[in-house]
């Protein structure tokens, strides 16, 4: 029975994500429809927790109720609504519904609830299906009867949250946390989750902390949430992009002036420790810095305090410090470009961003965020990736991170219209409008690889030599990923789907096991 299904994980020990989204999984089944999505609310948009039978890029999407009237009809209703299959208000989940070849794109069975956890409103419970007539009246009243469970659910899984929280604040000297914020830094791989959880302890600790990352990982966000879940978070966070400074007015900017301290200074002026006093300084890209600039931050930072071009007693500040480059630090310190006690002062705890070609599929998740924002600022009813386009996501490197890959999806998007996608349409971007190098192996070269794979896979199969077993495993390892990649015609990315591990995962396994 689905009632005891659900009401059996709400009682067994399971990881908040996991048990929404066996739940997720349990309800499509019962229903027999074609995806279930379960969405938060959080500051006027709908943000997904979990779903099943929806491309996996829908985990990015925020849908703001303003733009999406059938949410919005659902989100305001305690009792089950449906909808007819030809129903005029634009369904959300068009072409974001997994299909086999040849079904429809658009959804034609519609049903939802609004969900109340301690008498508020939470969010939205969805269903959907290609096929019409899927859902009835009976159906709604069973989703009415589930509903409560899937707010059981959620108050659990809350439960759970506020006391993790708890336990940390006790953690940190008593320091109480900021309340859990929207979310902002999007993606469910192991790294970026690990990354996280570092970054929340760290949180309460007050330490200044240097984020090290490649351009475009978006070390802002990562700034910002430090901030949020300090117990500096009601305080300003004020940042300074150092690459911006010109070196005559670093220092002003920095620590401020009183009038008249040098030419143009018609008025005094706070500088920037002094607007974050009692909050975050985030100073961006710091190993920008001039040498004579440094020696000023490293007093203000050492003694606390600050003092006005012009002016002869210092100010007190109480500030915390995060920085960010995209630069070698230790390296600029051993070069002379950087003083080595400021170093040691900024990267008292320093954090590593992965680059986003080691995260995985959360490249997926990363352009159905983009996809919505340039759906909605475009106009279009729908806007989704191919599978081949996922693909060619999925296998690109990403030298310039997030940050490159929103620029190709807004690229792509408008390529899409200029090729006369019409904005009603659901429209489905392919590879050639994303403006990406195509995967490494040529047929002719994956034809010539394949041979010699099964050639080499013949040879090692027949070896007399009895192996270690670290070495059985790795020739067992060799041999599965040759015969992926002779299956999918050379492709890393579609032979990484088909072993069912990260494309980045496979890269690697595949050097260390000398696959070529």
């Amino acid at each position: 029975m689905l009632d005891d299904s659900l009401l059996a994980d709400l009682v067994v020990d399971l990881p908040s994500a996991v048990r929404l989204q066996r739940l997720v999984r349990t309800l499509r089944e019962a229903f027999r429809c074609g995806a279930v999505c379960l969405l938060r609310l959080e500051e006027g948009s709908l943000v997904p927790l979990a779903l099943d039978g929806l491309v996996r890029e829908a985990l990015g999407r925020r849908f703001e109720l303003v733009q999406h009237p059938r949410l919005a009809t659902i989100f305001a209703s305690r009792r089950a609504t449906l909808f007819a299959p030809d129903a005029s208000l634009p369904d959300p989940y068009d072409g974001l519904v997994e299909q086999q070849p040849g079904q429809p794109l658009d959804v034609h069975d519609c049903m939802g609830i609004g969900l109340y956890v301690e008498g508020e409103p939470w969010g939205v419970l969805t269903l959907d299906a290609l096929e019409a007539g899927t859902f009835d009246d009976a159906a709604c009243a069973a989703l009415e009867r589930y509903a409560l469970l899937v707010e059981s659910a959620v108050r659990v899984s809350r439960l759970e949250r506020d006391l993790r929280a708890l336990r940390m604040a006790r953690q940190d000297s008593g320091l109480p946390l900021a309340a859990p914020a929207a979310r902002d830094i999007l993606g469910h791989s192991g790294e970026l989750q690990r990354l996280l959880r570092e970054l929340d302890v760290v949180a309460g600790a007050d330490l200044s902390v240097l984020l090290s990352g490649e351009t475009g990982v978006g070390k802002e966000l990562f700034a910002r949430r430090l901030h949020r879940r300090s117990a500096r978070h009601a305080a300003p966070l004020v940042q300074v992009n150092c690459a911006a400074l010109p070196e005559t007015l670093a220092e002003s900017e920095l620590f401020g002036h009183v009038r008249g301290a040098f030419s143009g200074a018609t008025a005094a002026r706070a500088g920037r420790f002094e607007a974050a006093d009692g909050g975050t300084l985030f100073l961006d890209e710091v190993g920008e810095l001039a040498l004579s600039v440094q020696a000023k931050l490293l007093r203000a930072i050492q003694e606390g305090e600050v003092q006005r071009l012009g002016e002869d007693m210092p100010r007190r500040v109480d500030v915390r410090i995060i920085a960010a480059t995209n630069r070698q630090l230790a390296e600029a310190v051993r070069a002379g470009s950087f003083r080595a006690d400021l170093y040691h002062r900024l990267s008292v705890y320093p954090v590593a961003i992965p680059p986003l070609r080691d995260r995985g599929s959360d490249v997926l998740v990363l352009a159905g965020h983009f996809l919505e924002i340039n759906r909605t600022r475009l106009g279009m009813r729908s806007l989704r990736l191919s599978p081949e386009a996922e693909a060619r996501l999925l296998s690109y490197d990403w030298p310039g991170n997030v940050r490159e890959l929103e620029h190709v999806i807004s690229r792509a998007a408008i390529k899409a219209l200029s090729h006369g996608a019409r904005r009603d349409d659901i429209i489905t971007l392919v590879p050639e409008w994303l403006d990406l190098p195509a995967p490494e192996a040529a047929p002719a070269e994956a034809a010539r690889q394949e041979k010699a794979w099964a050639e080499r896979a013949r040879e090692e199969a027949a070896a007399p030599v009895p192996l270690a077993l670290r070495e059985r495993v790795d020739q067992a390892q060799r041999t599965a990923i040759r015969e992926a990649l002779a299956a999918c015609d050379g492709r890393w990315a579609a032979a990484a789907r088909r072993l069912e591990i990260d494309p980045s995962n496979l890269h690697k396994l595949a050097r260390r096991l000398g696959v070529k």
